[in-house]
This record gives C-alpha cells, sequence and structure tokens, in this order.
C-alpha cells in the first residue's frame, strides 16, 4: 500500500490549498525545515505533525489519509473505508 505514498506531497498540496506560505509556520517550525519536509529529506514526529495540522487547519489524520491516496478519491474512498472496517474490528463500532 505504501508504494504510492507522499507525506511529504500531502503536506505541501494541503499547505498550497490552505494559501499558506512555508513563512506561516514560524510559531511552529522553521522555512527550511518545513522545505526539508516537503522535499522528503526528513519526516515529522507524531507531535510536529499535529502542530504543522493546527496551522492548516486540518485534522492529522486527515494529511496522512491524503499522503496515501493521493489525488485519487476511489482511493480515498477505498482507504476511509478500511480505516472504518479495521476500527470495528478492534471493538470500535461507528453509531
Amino acid at each position: 500500500m505504501a508504494a504510492g505514498y507522499s507525506l511529504a506531497k500531502a503536506l505541501k498540496t494541503v499547505r498550497k490549498a490552505r494559501g499558506l506560505s512555508q513563512e506561516a509556520f514560524s510559531d511552529v517550525s522553521s522555512r527550511t525545515y518545513m522545505s526539508t519536509l516537503e522535499r522528503d529529506l526528513k519526516s515529522p514526529t507524531l507531535s510536529k505533525l499535529a502542530e504543522l495540522c493546527e496551522v492548516m487547519d486540518v485534522h492529522p489524520l486527515t494529511l496522512l489519509t491524503l499522503a496515501y491516496a493521493g489525488d485519487s478519491a476511489q482511493q480515498l474512498n477505498k482507504l476511509l473505508e478500511q480505516v472504518r472496517r479495521e476500527a470495528e474490528g478492534l471493538g470500535i463500532h461507528s453509531d
């Protein structure tokens, strides 16, 4: 499943869709760090990912899902269904 995955691409896509520059993250990150993330030279920790997502006003799971789905709506729906099935298999049921 991870063959086409790109957190770097998803991060850049969401940042641009929100109309944010790399400098907009200055409270949580440097422009240089953002650039290295978007060029896939580094990977953020989960806590850093949460901070970046807060600036972009998206849930971290949204960013991760987009990283795996790319720009395919079909793949996005497939992943969301998989998450739902796996959560139910763990005893977490939707109401």
